[in-house]
């Protein structure tokens, strides 16, 4: 038995055979699947598919970093109602995202006005952070984690405050295995994608040989990331599997040790059942 503790379910990529999708997974043994909700909105179709799939999907509710604007923070209330709500599991995904910054794009014949725009976002992706966390910590959720570009030093300064109200675990990890031991130190936990399958991915192939078993989980992050045989096609929770039986191989144990050991961990983590 597996989890994909990360998903995008609402995403119209599966509307169009949502329950096929379901099906194949459980047939790939991947009987739970925790939807990830990145606005207000696509939070609110999370919710919506776990509620009407049951102990099948589960819902996280946040505000991704890359959907950050001005009017976030006016959101917040919003999203603390839903994090309240049956059927929740996590708060997220939130965090911050250094990589595509708007400012040369916005103004890319004056640096300084660009420079300016980056560090506006930036500013704003940390309050919304920070608030998301805070939500969390009173509800008594955990939180998916979002961290891409130069922000890692960033992202940890912010977690650092909330040590012992909440842990986090860093989706779609694909730092080095001294920056895993770092995360695992203040509590929290990460998570391979259908990356660990690609050939050129020696560093996250590392990491995934070295985490202690019981502080990782498997996820697809799909519609996104399809991983080998799949890649540059839709992915889906199905390939969960895939993911899995790549860590199996790379530690050499049996898959059903690394299912049994993400799927106790996952269960904790999102405090299912």
């Amino acid at each position: 038995m597996l989890i994909d503790t990360h998903a995008h379910l609402d995403y119209p990529d599966f509307a169009p055979d949502f329950d096929a999708v379901l099906a194949r997974a459980k047939e790939a043994g991947v009987t739970e699947v925790v939807s990830i909700g990145t606005r207000l909105d696509s939070s609110r179709r999370a919710l919506a598919l776990a509620q009407s799939h049951p102990g099948i999907v589960h819902a996280a509710v946040g505000i991704h970093p890359c959907d950050v604007g001005s009017e976030s923070l006016s959101q917040l209330d919003a999203l603390r109602a839903l994090a309240r709500e049956p059927g929740v599991a996590a708060l997220g995904e939130t965090g911050l995202d250094y990589y595509r910054l708007p400012g040369a794009k916005e103004a890319p014949d004056d640096p300084v006005l660009a420079a300016e725009i980056d560090e506006r976002i930036k500013k704003w992706q940390a309050e919304v952070f920070r608030a998301q966390l805070e939500i969390a910590a009173e509800t008594g959720l955990n939180v998916v984690i979002h961290q891409r570009g130069d922000c890692w030093a960033d992202t940890l300064h912010i977690l650092k405050d909330f040590t012992g109200k909440l842990r986090g675990v860093f989706h779609c990890f694909g730092g080095t295995p001294e920056q895993a031991t770092e995360v695992i130190a203040l509590g929290h936990l990460v998570s391979f994608t259908g990356i660990v399958t690609f050939k050129n991915a020696e560093l996250v192939h590392q990491t995934a040989r070295t985490v202690p078993l019981d502080q990782f989980m498997v996820e697809t992050d799909c519609p996104y990331l399809a991983p080998v045989p799949h890649r540059g096609k839709r992915c889906e929770p199905a390939h969960t599997r895939l993911v899995a039986e790549k860590i199996a191989e790379l530690r050499g144990l049996p898959l059903a040790e690394i299912a049994a050991a993400t799927t106790k961990t996952a269960r904790g983590f999102f405090r299912m059942g």
